[in-house]
């Protein structure tokens, strides 16, 4: 074995730009996200079970801590990029460089979005819902804030696995936490033995504790002596100020990005709050609903990114296009497949939300989330869209295009109409999801465009004294992508 190989053994077996290496790396990443998805639906089938005021303030709540989350999120997340372009480039010193300094922006990031729990009833008085929702609102927001440092750091943690494209560890990972968690939600929620019953406080230390646990996780398996001898983290983790601000440039747009996308979101959630608990409530269980289908896709994404920033890395942008589509293809054949069942069987998704709910409350909201499933059915493939190719232009470092249409279009097609027909109108809440489906079907076309075009191909993250070199069989390869593509 040449002293290269050994050094870094990442080189995925399955050919280049197949399918075959797109599912080695998507699957365990779609079933990792698949395993949070069922976890949310998990905590709010509880919350329906224990409370539906509780129910109503946990996805605004939620939503409103995941805006403040996000930039810092963003860029954390953004250490998978440069993992897999430094790992394509053949640098693993620079791997283990650039998790360091996301490890350290994240302590930072989340020490500061800790102080927001402080000012948590406040905040939630000030927006103007129902009194009884304020409180639990408060209550939930209070709590995820607490676990605001971990959740930052298992996010730039796990990026030296995923950008690496070692997808199966962090589904190992996440199906751990995720099945405790699952035990843990039920016994704080509703009390047991020694636990007093936490209601919707107990719904967010289990989110928190789970964050903590995969850390815990993720910091044991980066110690093992043969990570140490392939990447050289412990003698990597001096603070790199060129490293750092390239982080925060690149990571930067994509943190304000992603913010801007869920502040849309949180803004758009307020206003639904405006119109009453029982339409709050339905809107709840849709979305949550929704990420079955739509937190999986995100696996997706972030493969076709590894996959986008690895083929950068080597200088094969061309290679980079056939996995985009392909992951495509299967993240529009997996949407497709969910819109079928969200219009043919709403009713089989709803069950365990009515299972222990009370049946005269619930029937109002039963019947408004049949209706909001089938907008949920016309957006997924559009979503799927907007997913794939997003992540492949920002994989490749086209992070400030992103930033700019989240912004147009978050504020535009999303926040802006739907408060301008709550105020000169009246509240009407399908007109409001009327307005969600256009946001997520315009992205869809305007990232699919942006990756048409092209400008992606010539970018990089990699610092500037650190130039991406082609390997040996870069040319060859991009000679032969065409017929690949075709083929296959």
């Amino acid at each position: 074995m040449s002293a290269a190989t050994s050094e870094v053994p990442h080189r995925l077996a399955a050919r280049p730009g197949s399918f075959a290496e797109l599912l080695a790396i998507a699957i365990p990443l779609m079933l990792s996200s698949a395993t949070q998805s069922i976890m949310h639906i998990i905590d709010r089938v509880f919350l329906t079970w224990h409370a539906e005021a509780e129910l109503a303030a946990a996805l605004p709540a939620g939503i409103l801590y995941w805006s403040c989350l996000s930039l810092p999120f963003g860029i954390a997340s953004y250490v998978n990029t440069f993992v897999a372009q430094y790992d394509g480039a053949e640098k693993p010193d620079r791997v283990a460089a650039a998790v360091w300094q996301g490890i350290y922006f994240s302590v930072i990031a989340g020490a500061f979005l800790t102080l927001a729990s402080f000012w948590a009833d406040e905040l939630f008085a000030a927006i103007g819902h129902a009194a009884a929702i304020a409180a639990n609102e408060a209550t939930y927001f209070r709590w995820l804030c607490y676990g605001a440092v971990p959740a930052i750091l298992h996010c730039a943690m796990s990026a030296f696995y995923s950008g690496r494209g070692k997808t199966r560890v962090v589904l190992a990972v996440n199906v751990i936490c995720v099945a405790i968690n699952a035990v843990l939600d039920y016994v704080l929620i509703f009390g047991w033995g020694p636990f007093p019953e936490w209601g919707i406080a107990g719904a967010a230390m289990t989110d928190s504790f789970g964050e903590l646990l995969a850390v815990v996780l993720f910091a044991g398996l980066m110690l093992r002596k043969s990570v140490q001898t392939q990447y050289p983290l412990l003698k990597s983790w001096r603070y790199d100020r060129g490293l750092m601000a390239d982080l925060l440039k690149f990571g930067g747009a994509s943190g304000l990005q992603m913010f801007i996308d869920v502040a849309g979101f949180a803004a758009f959630m307020m206003i639904i709050g405006w119109i009453g608990t029982k339409e709050l409530a339905a809107t709840n269980i849709a979305f949550n609903l929704n990420t079955l289908a739509f937190i999986p896709v995100i696996g997706v994404g972030i493969a076709v990114s590894t996959l986008v920033g690895q083929r950068i890395g080597e200088g094969r942008p061309d290679l980079a296009a056939v996995s985009t589509w392909k992951g495509f293809g299967l993240a529009g054949a997996y949407m497709l497949a969910f819109g079928a069942v969200y219009t043919l069987l709403p009713e089989l998704l709803i069950a365990p939300y009515a299972a222990k709910a009370d049946p005269a409350e619930f029937a109002g909201i039963r019947e408004t989330v049949t209706i909001l499933l089938r907008f949920v059915a016309i957006y997924s493939f559009f979503d799927a869209m907007a997913i794939v190719f997003g992540s492949a232009i920002r994989g490749a470092g086209d992070t400030r295009f992103s930033m700019m249409v989240a912004f147009l279009a978050a504020w535009l097609m999303l926040v802006l109409p739907t408060f301008l027909w709550w105020k000169y109108r009246g509240p009407d809440l399908f007109v409001s999801w009327t307005w969600c489906a256009i946001y997520v079907i315009a992205l869809g076309f305007i990232y699919m465009a942006r990756f048409q075009s092209g400008a992606w191909r010539g970018m990089n993250v990699i610092h500037r004294g650190e130039p991406a070199e082609p390997d040996a069989t870069a040319e060859r390869d991009n000679v032969a992508v065409a017929a690949q593509a075709v083929g296959s």
